[in-house]
C-alpha cells in the first residue's frame, strides 16, 4: 500500500526535513513507485506538486527537498498502486474547492469494489477508489452544511461516520485538511510525533541525515508531524489507534473518537 505524510504546526515551518526520509520510500528504501504528491497550506493558498515517477527518481521531487517552502499544513504521499493506472490523475494528493477553501485528501489503503452511483456535485478525475471516495466525502459534508463551513464541533460527527462507512469496506487511512485543521483517520497503521520545546536533534530511519531543532527553532514552535511509520529513530512516536479520527490544530492533536 501506499504512504502518507502529514505535518501541522503553529508557525510556518518547512519539511524538507521530513521530506527528505519520506521521499526515499518513493524507490529506495520501499518499493512505492507509483507516483507521489505534496500539497502546501499558505494561509487559503495552496501548492501543489504531483509527478507519476517514483520520487526518488522525480526532478519535482528534487525540488521539494531542496525548497524550503514554510507552511502551517503539508500533505504528502507515495503511491504503490492497488486501483488505477499510473498516471498523472491518480496521484494523491487530490483537492477540491468546497465553501470557498481548498480541501486537499490523500489515502493509503483499498476500499473493493467501491463504486458510488450517486457523485453528486464532485465528480472523480482519474479512476482510483481513493479520489472517488474523497468526492463522497466533500458531498456528504456539502449536503449537511449547504449554508457553508460550520464549527468543527458539528463537522466532526459528520466527518466521522462518513468515514466509518468507508472504512467498513476496506483500508481506510487518510489525512485530510482545507489549512484550518489537519484530519488523520487510522484503519491500520498511521502514527504522530508533536516537537516542541525542549527541543532535540532527530535522525531519519530512511537516509543518514540528523537535524538539531534547538538550531532552527524557538521556544514557543510546536510542529506535529504525521506518517504511516516512523521516520525517525531516536524519537518516540504515538501510534494512532484503528478508527481513531485525530483533528490536528496549532501542532496539537485536538480529539478523537
Amino acid at each position: 500500500m501506499c504512504q502518507l505524510l502529514g505535518m501541522n504546526c503553529n508557525v510556518p515551518t518547512d519539511i524538507c526535513f521530513s521530506f527528505e526520509g519520506f521521499s526515499a520510500r518513493g524507490g529506495k528504501t520501499d518499493d512505492h513507485r507509483d507516483g507521489w504528491g505534496i500539497a502546501f497550506f499558505e494561509k487559503k493558498g495552496c501548492r501543489i506538486f504531483i509527478d507519476a515517477k517514483p520520487s526518488v527518481a522525480s526532478p519535482v521531487a528534487e525540488l521539494v527537498r531542496s525548497y524550503p517552502i514554510h507552511s502551517t499544513h503539508v500533505i504528502a504521499h507515495i503511491r504503490k498502486a492497488t486501483q488505477g493506472e499510473v498516471v498523472l490523475e491518480n496521484c494523491h494528493p487530490f483537492r477540491r474547492e468546497l465553501w470557498g477553501r481548498y480541501w486537499v485528501f490523500a489515502h493509503n489503503g483499498n476500499l473493493p469494489n467501491f463504486h458510488p452511483e450517486n457523485r453528486g456535485f464532485f465528480q472523480s478525475v482519474g479512476n482510483t477508489d481513493s479520489e472517488q471516495a474523497f468526492c463522497l466525502m466533500l458531498e456528504t459534508l456539502r449536503s449537511h452544511f449547504p449554508q457553508g463551513k460550520p464549527p468543527l464541533e458539528e463537522l466532526y460527527p459528520v466527518l466521522y461516520k462518513i468515514t466509518e462507512t468507508l472504512a467498513s469496506i476496506g483500508v481506510f487511512n487518510y489525512l485530510l485538511s482545507d489549512g484550518e485543521h489537519l484530519f488523520a483517520h487510522c484503519s491500520t497503521k498511521l502514527c504522530y510525533i508533536v516537537r516542541q520545546a525542549p527541543f532535540a536533534a532527530a535522525h531519519l530511519i530512511d537516509q543518514d541525515m540528523t537535524v538539531d531543532f534547538r538550531e532552527l527553532t524557538s521556544q514557543s514552535d510546536r510542529v506535529a508531524v504525521i506518517a504511516t511509520t516512523p521516520l525517525t529513530d531516536n524519537e518516540v512516536w504515538t501510534p494512532i489507534q484503528p478508527g481513531e479520527l485525530l483533528v490536528f490544530r496549532d501542532g496539537l492533536p485536538l480529539k478523537s473518537g
